[in-house]
């Protein structure tokens, strides 16, 4: 058993943020596996008492090394970690041991043996007695009845060592016995105890004065909201930090697991922002918001992405409504058992393009067949703004697209949403950059489904600076998946850290756990895998961080080590088109951006690179929405000038260059000060080149004057001497003016 759980293909990726509970996330950390906990035999049940693989959830003292990894020999090739069993092996197994199931829409239901039934026999047993729902991507188990959950390995072997022994149930105990390390236990007792102190200080509605009701709900955009709703989901208030908390019920005993407190506040321009904290942390609090109000008759739900919105929906429509944990960002397949009972799923998950696009993603998790979508619009915002406005939120859901669609449709179909692409230009352009606001200038944002190519001179700084670029996006929320196969993940995340922290931490050890806990929140995951690695057990890994945890980027540093060495006889040009064309299908199905670091070719150390200087055939560019190059002008009398080049961008056209400025100490790339010279951000349009040819996709940064080129806001000539690299004596711009002495260095 615990040979095959550490070759699954969970074991590629590594959770950053070690956080997690097995009881709602068995899955969260997967490449961790403490081997120094064996299985133990249990003479009474007869049965292997197996370890939970439970992690702290403690914000204040998780730890980096509470993950432990799971590496196989990258030497071999032939060593490969054997993925999660398919759907057609789970239900092939099921028949063979004469245990009946029917399909669910996302996972197989089958009667649960950790419960005093038999799981085969004689007679067909009721449906309403199946309470065991076995997910069909991952294979992973959950028991509705008795709150065991466990992976299919854990599933399999429990079976056979129940039909060895002649019994007909097990005990829950078998997968729940094993107690949890005492660090573990207090981290889970003081989470508990903080969660119930705020809890029993907050105050309900119904004792608050009528002004600080009517302050709270001014606050949170709940002025339609009634006292009977608010008691009826239970919903506090906190006056300390004023802020709404919602509970989390559940287990056997409905009692209090966790809460999360959102805040309100305004930004420098005005508008409101919510802080939400949550009572375990995030990634082990999977609270369906309105749970305990669904009975187990409803066969229809409406999904939101705020408590506030499922509390309109069912005061407007009196359908059953649930809130998200987290929002858009992540539907854990943990949660999809509690959404099986539903034969109709409407997603209004907020009145934004985010919303929508997370929308369509989830869709396909919980089965495109029952889901429908209602579209984002200024007739349709989200569910709380809607009831303020006084809408009539019974027929917005009724009108709700159906998520499933034919292979070809007509203008009529595509015509709602090209105008909500005309209608929201600054959401549909993606996420922004905040460390560089020069390439969101170019580039406009980063979108979903898009393919990013980028390259740069070797020693450059590649990957540093994409790790930044990685970083920034995480940080705005984008959950990112790292594939880095020139260094190992310890080594990438001290760089990433160390950006994120803008500081040697070397020099301050003590901010270390206060840095580290911080970056332990971000939305961060890593590939295990080093060296040369097979194409397809990377796009297993892809996928299935796709379907765990909504991966929206994947960074793969970089495309060579793709190829390997078992295609050594076969043109490696084809091969690099076959692998560059699977990266471009992965992300357009996925709906996931994909950044691939790809080595140019050997160039000259005076030329810049182009787009022609990407390594292989033309298929790389052709195939990219969007590529990158890191341009780096060697310099004799100090480091190189790097600048960031946007060659291609198949949104919008617009193509352009900007310097970037290397600091040592922080990691870091970022625009040089507006005070150290003439740096501009500049268009690129086509020129002809001294053959006569038109240079398409060429920079005018280095734009051509006579016979001299202008960078930063200098002319030199184009083969520049060695004179003009020195600083001294620089030569007069076209405005007249000169650049300041040592600009240079500073790029």
């Amino acid at each position: 058993m615990w040979t095959r759980l550490c070759l699954r293909r969970a074991t590629c990726l590594l959770r950053v943020a070690g956080g997690c509970s097995s009881r709602h996330a068995p899955q969260r950390c997967l490449t961790a596996c403490p081997l120094s906990r064996q299985p133990s035999w249990n003479s009474q049940t007869q049965a292997f008492a197996v370890p939970r693989l439970s992690y702290g959830t403690q914000r204040w003292s998780v730890s980096l090394n509470l993950c432990r990894t799971f590496k196989k020999d990258t030497k071999s090739t032939s060593d490969i970690p054997a993925g999660p069993a398919t759907v057609t092996d789970i239900k092939y197994y099921l028949r063979s041991k004469d245990i009946p199931f029917h399909d669910g829409y996302s996972c197989l239901h089958a009667p649960s043996i950790f419960c005093n039934q038999p799981p085969g026999g004689s007679g067909t047993p009721n449906k309403d007695s199946f309470s065991l729902f076995i997910n069909k991507t991952t294979g992973q188990f959950l028991c509705m009845e008795t709150g065991v959950e466990g992976s299919w390995e854990d599933l399999q072997d429990c079976l056979e060592v129940m039909l060895k022994e002649g019994q007909t149930s097990m005990t829950p105990d078998v997968l729940l016995g094993y107690p949890a390390s005492l660090e573990e236990q207090e981290e889970k007792e003081m989470e508990l105890r903080e969660a119930q102190r705020i809890w029993s200080s907050a105050v309900p509605f119904s004792d608050l004065l009528d002004e600080d009701v009517q302050l709270a709900k001014t606050m949170f955009g709940m002025g339609k909201l009634t006292h009977t709703t608010l008691k009826r989901f239970n919903v506090r208030f906190f006056k300390p930090t004023k802020s709404l908390v919602f509970p989390w019920f559940g287990g056997h005993d409905s009692g209090l697991r966790g809460i999360k407190l959102v805040s309100a506040s305004t930004d420098a321009a005005g508008q409101v922002v919510y802080t939400e904290a949550t009572v375990p942390r995030p990634s082990g609090y999977h609270n369906l918001f309105g749970l305990p109000l669904v009975g187990r008759g409803d066969s229809e739900v409406v999904l939101t992405g705020r408590e506030a919105d499922s509390m309109a929906v069912s005061q407007a429509t009196g359908l059953p409504s649930l809130a998200l944990p987290r929002g858009v960002s992540c539907l854990p397949p943990a949660l999809l058992p509690y959404l099986e009972q539903f034969r109709r799923v409407t997603l209004w998950l907020g009145g934004d393009m985010r919303s929508w696009e997370a929308s369509k993603v989830f869709s396909r998790k919980l089965g495109l067949k029952r889901c429908a979508l209602v579209r984002p619009g200024e007739q349709q915002p989200s569910a709380a703004e809607a009831l303020e406005q006084g809408r009539n939120l019974a027929r917005i859901v009724k009108a709700s697209i159906p998520a499933a669609h034919k292979s070809i449709v007509s203008f009529k179909q595509l015509r709602d949403d090209v105008f909500g692409e005309l209608s929201n230009t600054e959401q549909v352009a993606g996420i922004k950059w905040t460390r560089f606001p020069d390439l969101t200038k170019i580039l406009k944002g980063h979108r979903k489904g898009e393919l990013t190519v980028f390259t740069g001179p070797t020693g450059s700084g590649k990957t540093t600076f994409i790790s930044e670029y990685a970083l920034d996006l995480c940080a705005n929320g984008v959950n990112t998946l790292w594939g880095s196969f020139e260094i190992n993940n310890v080594r990438l995340a001290k760089i990433m850290l160390t950006q994120f922290s803008m500081q040697r931490l070397e020099d301050k050890l003590e901010l270390y756990d206060a840095w580290a806990d911080r970056f332990e929140e971000l939305p961060l995951y890593f590939m295990t895998f080093h060296g040369q690695q097979n194409l397809k057990v990377v796009l297993d890994t892809m996928q299935h961080a796709v379907y765990l945890y909504d991966i929206n980027h994947v960074v793969i540093d970089n495309l060579q080590f793709m190829m390997g060495q078992e295609h050594i006889s076969v043109d490696k040009f084809a091969v690099q088109d076959h692998i560059i064309g699977a990266f471009r299908k992965f992300a357009t199905h996925s709906s996931c951006h994909v950044t691939l670091i790809i080595h140019p070719r050997k160039e000259e150390d005076d030329k810049e690179l182009q787009t022609a200087s990407i390594f292989g055939s033309a298929k790389a560019s052709q195939e990219a929405d969007n590529v990158l190059i890191l341009q780096e002008k060697k310099l004799v009398t100090c480091p190189g000038r790097r600048s960031l080049q946007v060659a291609k961008n198949r949104f919008d056209g617009d193509v352009g260059i900007f310097p970037l400025e290397f600091n040592k100490d922080s990691l870091t790339f970022a625009t040089p000060l507006k005070g150290k010279g003439k740096h501009k951000l500049r268009n690129v349009k086509p020129e002809k080149t001294e053959e006569g040819g038109v240079a398409g996709g060429e920079v005018e940064a280095s734009k051509r004057v006579g016979k001299k080129e202008k960078l930063g806001g200098v002319e030199k000539p184009a083969k520049a001497p060695r004179a003009a690299k020195t600083g001294k004596g620089a030569p007069a711009s076209a405005s007249g003016k000169t650049s300041p002495k040592g600009e240079d260095e500073n790029l």
